[in-house]
């Protein structure tokens, strides 16, 4: 339990934050659900919309430090591998 002002304040700030960075995190598991979702179609058109809307999204969310710089280049990686095996296939 914060005992000064400063620090019930600071706690306050906090779940504020909180609340907010669930909310990008969030955003960011959707996107990627979308891509997965194309990939599993099969549809290589809508794969490649739903990765190019994605892309920004979790690099901007990376920038902001709301997800690590190495996950949103692993989650990059794989979706985009993923991709190419779709049009290979």
């Amino acid at each position: 339990m914060a005992n000064s002002a400063q620090a019930r304040k600071r706690a306050r700030q906090g779940e504020v934050r909180r609340r907010h960075n669930a909310s990008f995190r969030s955003m960011v598991r959707t996107y990627l659900k979308k891509v997965i979702a194309a990939i599993q179609t099969g549809d290589y058109d809508k794969a490649t919309v739903a990765y190019n809307n994605a892309v920004p999204v979790i690099d901007r969310m990376a920038d902001k430090g709301i997800i690590h710089k190495n996950k949103a280049a692993r989650h990059k990686s794989r979706l985009n591998t993923a991709i190419l095996a779709l049009k290979a296939a």
